[in-house]
């Protein structure tokens, strides 16, 4: 097996996140659900961006905040996801490849405008989160780029992107031809409601397909029916290499084999705004693993960047986490 050229390939949803301000009456006053994510269409984004106060803008998606944390730890990394040819398509271009993550999925010439999320953060730094998929959904088998899956150590995968046939489709080609050329491959949950949705397709595309598997406890539940991590660790010990379980303030427990490694989260100054966590969290256990760090190692390197996003707002780290680590 030939070396790889990048540590992580992350596959996923390409979206440019609008974050900003806002106060409890705002949401209330626009129908929002406060900590929940809703899927609004292309018109309501246009509305709904009109009426936010000043936002930030940049490059976003689960798995592509993954991939810029992978970067910002120093490793080499790349991303596989759909824009359309637009201003917004352009941002999420420009932000990646600034970071020096490869993206090199064409962009689409027609159809929906590049996916957008309208975060809304309130004083007790919860994220509401509007979502407008748009062009990412529109990622098919023919966009899975075999060669540079083959040269990647991780193909990581993200639920939220499960939802489209074709992408499931492509979630299964990156598999084959990462497993084909010795590789590994990594899916997050993403979300309990994911999981809810497609809880079997989720279980055999795990047992059949995943090698690390990041899930949260709501996710645990979700696909075990239980919140009992010890049951769900012993679980997963038989079917994938290794699962990294968070578990908010109380830290993680990676699981590989009968090896359990409880991780604490890092501390933090201030509280300001969670987007991200999960996402950062799984930037440093794959960029650990990409270096054949030990279990507590790769979590604690989750545990510091998942600490380091969520004490500013947006969803990338604002300090290079080489320099932290």
């Amino acid at each position: 097996m030939s070396e790889a050229i990048h540590d992580v390939l992350g596959v996923g949803n390409a979206i440019v996140d609008i974050i900003a301000q806002a106060d409890d009456a705002f949401l209330e006053a626009h129908g929002m659900a406060k900590g929940g994510m809703a899927l609004i269409d292309e018109a309501r984004a246009h509305a709904l961006y009109a009426t936010m106060g000043s936002a930030i803008e940049a490059s976003g998606g689960s798995a592509a905040n993954t991939i810029a944390g992978v970067a910002s730890f120093g490793g080499r990394a790349a991303f596989i996801g759909k824009v359309r040819d637009d201003e917004f398509g352009q941002i999420f271009g420009h932000d990646l490849t600034s970071l020096g993550v490869r993206f090199t999925t064409p962009a689409a010439t027609n159809g929906a405008a590049t996916a957008r999320c309208l975060v809304l953060v309130t004083p007790d730094a919860q994220r509401t989160m509007n979502t407008h998929l748009g062009a990412c959904v529109d990622l098919t088998p023919a966009d899975i780029d075999a060669d540079l899956v083959a040269a990647s150590a991780i193909t990581y995968l993200e639920g939220y992107l499960f939802d489209p046939p074709a992408a499931k489709d492509a979630f299964r080609k990156a598999a084959t031809i990462a497993r084909g050329a010795g590789r590994k491959v990594a899916l997050t949950l993403s979300d309990s409601f994911c999981v809810h949705r497609y809880k079997d397709e989720f279980k055999q595309l795990i047992a059949e397909h995943i090698d690390i598997l990041f899930a949260n406890e709501a996710e645990i539940e979700a696909l075990y029916g239980s919140r009992d991590i010890a049951a769900a660790a012993d679980d997963l010990a038989g079917q994938v290499s290794i699962a990294a379980i968070t578990r908010s303030e109380k830290g993680s427990l990676l699981v590989s084999g009968s090896e359990r490694v409880a991780v604490p989260a890092a501390p933090i100054e201030e509280l300001v705004d969670t987007t991200g966590a999960g996402d950062l969290y799984a930037a440093g256990v794959l960029y650990g693993l990409s270096r054949q760090l030990s279990l507590a190692e790769c979590g604690r390197l989750g545990s510091l960047a998942a600490a380091e996003v969520i004490q500013h707002y947006g969803a990338r780290p604002l300090q290079p986490l080489g320099e932290l680590a």
